[in-house]
């Protein structure tokens, strides 16, 4: 692409519809995602109970450029009304239990009739079939089973947040799943069901760990192995103000900046790939890096290829100057988040917009469905949309 290219704010997905069925956690994430590149994401909420709300809706960033719907799905009203916005939607998001959609008149098989070349994305923990299928789950158990949660941590497993199951292995999955659907569909004509588990999606994100127990470079042991915190030298290191610096010094020409910059007599510490040393070894770097503050540290690591960052925590990240030049976080509404990504030189994404809030646009969808004033007003006092 050259320079001269003319540029849009309009997104790599223009004129891709999706609806997404209101739920929690990796399908409004693949929401997200879609609406940040430029996709037209409608979200069905429920029409909301009595009592306060669940959700706080104002920071729920994951409904961020969407639109939203609250439609009584119990009723063949609320039914009829999903379907006619799937028959001009190019992708549904949902994320219940197998089983839920097909009960609620709304699955694979009601869609598909309205609009065969609808790409039906479905994502949940343990996958559409299976002896755990119909079970109940999240992330941490999904990411056992797969295997991942059993390498991650030191004499016992360490949690590492719901990112590896409900994001990376479900949510950011079903992206990949529903855009080569939707690239399939355009060129045969018809639709399908994507199936993401997030059970698979974990193991997936594990490729190349699997590769390197196939070649026996693998230990089965937590804290054993070169990327997992046995490595002194991949490792993270407590600073004299009770803070952390990361040390990723894999490569020799980095662990020799590392030395370099610690002061480190090359000849005081054993062969970097030299396993039995690495307990001496750790203590050399861990008696170094107590001696100064986090602050002192960037300071002296800046400008040096020895791979070393300080850990910053969820609200200082946005400070950084690396973050800042980058725009990486956006301010929403006086909510400071991450911003759009990738990024495309070509077509970049729109601004992103606030958090939708439920039944934002239901008179405006219902309307560009084909309902009248009058239909409309007759489905709210039947309580069909809210």
């Amino acid at each position: 692409m050259t320079s001269s290219t003319p540029k849009t704010d309009t997104g790599p997905l223009q004129g891709i519809t999706v609806v997404e069925l209101a739920g929690l956690g990796p399908a409004p994430f693949c929401g997200m995602v879609l609406a940040d590149l430029g996709a037209e994401v409608m979200v069905v909420d429920r029409i909301a109970g009595p009592g306060p709300p669940l959700i706080d809706h104002e920071n729920d960033l994951l409904n961020r450029g969407k639109r939203s719907i609250c439609v009584d799905l119990r009723q063949d009203a609320g039914v009829e009304i999903v379907l006619r916005l799937v028959a001009g939607a190019e992708a549904l998001i949902e994320g219940f239990r197998p089983g839920v959609t097909e009960r609620l008149g709304i699955g694979p098989a009601a869609a598909l009739a309205r609009n065969p070349a609808l790409v039906y994305g479905r994502v949940t923990g343990w996958g559409q079939n299976g002896p755990l299928a119909e079970t109940a789950g999240h992330d941490i158990d999904f990411i056992s089973v797969a295997g991942v949660l059993g390498a991650i941590g030191g004499e016992d497993p360490v949690v590492p947040l719901n990112l590896i199951g409900d994001f990376g292995g479900g949510g950011m999955l079903l992206v990949v799943g529903l855009l080569a659907g939707i690239i399939s569909a355009r060129a045969t004509g018809s639709g399908q069901v994507v199936d993401a588990a997030m059970v698979d999606g974990s193991a997936l994100l594990a490729t190349s760990h699997h590769g390197f127990l196939a070649g026996g470079d693998w230990i089965t042991r937590r804290r054993s192995n070169l990327l997992d915190g046995a490595a002194p030298f991949y490792s993270v290191y407590r600073t004299s103000d009770g803070r952390h610096m990361a040390v990723g010094a894999l490569e020799p020409q980095f662990f020799e900046e590392l030395l370099s910059v610690l002061e480190i007599d090359r000849s005081a510490v054993p062969e970097q790939m030299d396993r039995k040393g690495w307990p001496r070894m750790r203590e050399s770097f861990e008696s170094v890096f107590v001696t100064r503050t986090q602050e002192e540290w960037v300071d002296a690591f800046q400008g040096r290829d020895a791979c070393v960052a300080p850990v910053l925590a969820l609200s200082e990240a946005p400070q950084h100057p690396h973050n800042v030049a980058r725009g990486t976080f956006v301010d929403i509404g006086d909510v400071i988040q991450p911003g759009v990504a990738p990024r495309f030189s070509g077509t970049p994404a729109p601004p992103t917009r606030r958090p939708s809030r439920p039944g934002d646009s239901t008179d405006s969808v219902l309307e560009r469905l084909g309902y009248t004033r009058g239909e409309i007003g007759k489905l709210r006092a039947d309580s069909v949309v809210g």
